[in-house]
């Protein structure tokens, strides 16, 4: 009877130590293979077309693009690609992202690499895959009302340092609008103040430090 074929991997991971210690977990599995590496979303696109692998192993932190863009490039061109988000990022933002273009999991690297195996194993079986923890961060802001694109451009500027007036005149607003974006931007996000405010953004997901 022929052997079943391994589960072809790519990697898409900028950090050359994480890269090389999961190339060798891989590589010690005798039913999994790892056929491409990538650093970045451009290559990562580049190496899906030429390998076609079965799992993409995706960070979301990389230089440039990040990696939920490349999974919606990925995704564009080749529906049927399973994709798994192997990442730091813990922002409940960023996972309902992810899960929205199409992730068919989402894992942290701090997970046991016993669990991340199996997730592999069972994603290229065809089942999707929110572990315990991810799932708890997503339930606590179940429900609640997403930012508004306004709202967003308000708290990039006070990330930025920009005063009241200030945001007004680059927004071409007036002062009281932005008063009024700021008051709705704590009560969504639950915030004492705008500093309070961005912190949260940030550590959700919803902004860029």
């Amino acid at each position: 009877m022929a052997e079943p074929k391994p589960i072809r991997i790519l990697s898409v991971e900028d950090h050359p130590v994480f890269r090389e210690g999961l190339s060798t977990i891989i590589g010690s599995q005798p039913d999994m293979c790892m056929v491409a590496q990538a650093a970045n979303a451009e290559q990562a696109v580049a190496e899906f077309r030429r390998f076609r692998p079965d799992i993409t192993l995706m960070d979301l932190r990389l230089p440039g693009t990040d990696g939920t863009d490349a999974l919606i490039a990925i995704r564009g061109e080749f529906p049927e690609a399973r994709i798994i988000i192997l990442t730091t990022s813990e922002g409940d933002a960023e996972i309902q992202r992810a899960m929205r273009a199409g992730a068919y999991a989402y894992l942290l690297k701090s997970m046991p690499k016993g669990e991340i195996l199996a997730v592999i194993r069972s994603v290229h079986a065809g089942r999707k895959h929110v572990p315990a923890e991810v799932a708890a961060r997503l339930a606590e802001h179940l429900g609640e009302e997403d930012l508004t694109t306004r709202e967003l451009a308000v708290l990039r500027l006070i990330r930025d340092g920009y005063r009241n007036k200030q945001i007004a005149d680059r927004l071409a607003i007036a002062e009281t609008t932005v008063n009024f974006h700021i008051k709705n931007l704590a009560d969504k996000l639950g915030a004492n103040d705008r500093a309070h405010a961005v912190a949260i953004a940030i550590r959700r997901g919803l902004l860029e430090a």
